[in-house]
């Protein structure tokens, strides 16, 4: 993980996933109920983080994940501390924070939004710097619960471009944004991005935020990796890229041309990492997931005789400088 973030040319690409729900699929187990974490007693919620863990183990052995967002509980210092106990420095261990900026799936009324955008927006900086600092303090706390990065989730996109023109990005969204990531970085954490959608006209001033990686490069909207890694190299790794729409519905062969399309454009030199466009989702087949990573196998033994070898050697390199 550290190499490829590097920009250095790894064994193989490194693989792991935002999210994984198909977790009763795969192994008859269930997380806890999404909403019942806000209610619990100190006890419950660390049988509950208990039950994650279990399960989280099994994820990373079975698909050979190199690192964990923990999503369950989210955004939670407890969930770090015990990822951090059970798999220790076998693999990066992150956490998952949203709600950071105004982005698509947290605006309830989108005609109180574009007036305030519009003729009121000393509001919309005022509720930002809000955010911000509930994100920044929700940062300090997963730092000192020993995570590793933190993958900040605002969709600003959709398949047809920014949610606001880019010049409104550029005023409302970009300077926050950029003030998270460099808070992360100053609390020596690895910051991640994500955004579904086709981020292209704004492509530039993601760039410009100084994330490590940005997660999604969402091919239904017309992200092309081959184009992205282009403009991104060196200065930003890519992670994702495989389209969920054929995970969903297949067949096998489009699965393939997709996964393999990723793994030949973005995984040379270094500076990406293996993954969807989106989550593991319920309701995708587990089993075009698992033939996803059949082609992920097949392709590092292909290019590299020895990667298969090294996808059980977690020996963990020297941090991520800068």
């Amino acid at each position: 993980m550290l190499k490829t973030l590097r920009f250095e040319q790894p064994d193989r690409p490194p693989h792991f996933e935002t999210m994984f729900e198909l977790e009763y699929e795969a192994f008859g187990l269930r997380f806890p109920d999404r909403h019942s974490w806000a209610g619990m007693s100190a006890g419950q919620k660390d049988r509950a983080i208990g039950q994650c863990m279990e399960i989280y183990q099994r994820i990373v052995e079975r698909y050979q994940w190199d690192a964990l967002a923990v999503y369950w509980p989210w955004s939670d210092p407890d969930g770090v501390r015990a990822a951090r106990k059970t798999f220790g420095d076998s693999i990066l261990i992150g956490s998952i924070v949203g709600d950071s900026i105004w982005s698509i799936e947290n605006i309830k009324d989108w005609t109180e939004f574009a007036i305030e955008l519009k003729e009121e927006p000393e509001n919309i900086h005022a509720s930002t710097r809000e955010k911000t600092r509930h994100a920044i303090a929700k940062f300090d706390r997963l730092a000192e619960a020993g995570a590793d990065f933190v993958h900040l989730v605002n969709d600003v996109a959709y398949n047809t471009g920014p949610f606001v023109s880019p010049a409104d990005f550029r005023e409302f969204m970009l300077p926050y944004l950029a003030e998270q990531v460099a808070h992360i970085r100053q609390r020596g954490m690895i910051p991640f991005v994500h955004t579904d959608g086709n981020i292209m006209p704004i492509l530039d001033d993601y760039l410009s935020l100084g994330a490590a990686c940005f997660q999604s490069v969402d091919p239904m909207a017309g992200m092309d990796i081959a184009e992205v890694k282009r403009r991104c190299y060196g200065r930003m790794a890519l992670m994702g890229n495989v389209q969920c729409s054929l995970l969903q519905e297949g067949p096998d062969e489009a699965i393939r041309q997709s996964a393999l399309y990723c793994l030949e454009n973005a995984s040379p030199g270094g500076g990406y990492i293996f993954g969807t466009s989106n989550t593991i989702f319920p309701g995708m087949p587990l089993r075009n997931y698992e033939y996803m990573l059949e082609v992920f196998r097949e392709f590092c033994a292909r290019h590299a005789p020895s990667a298969l070898g090294s996808l059980n050697a977690r020996s963990k390199p020297e941090p991520l400088q800068g």
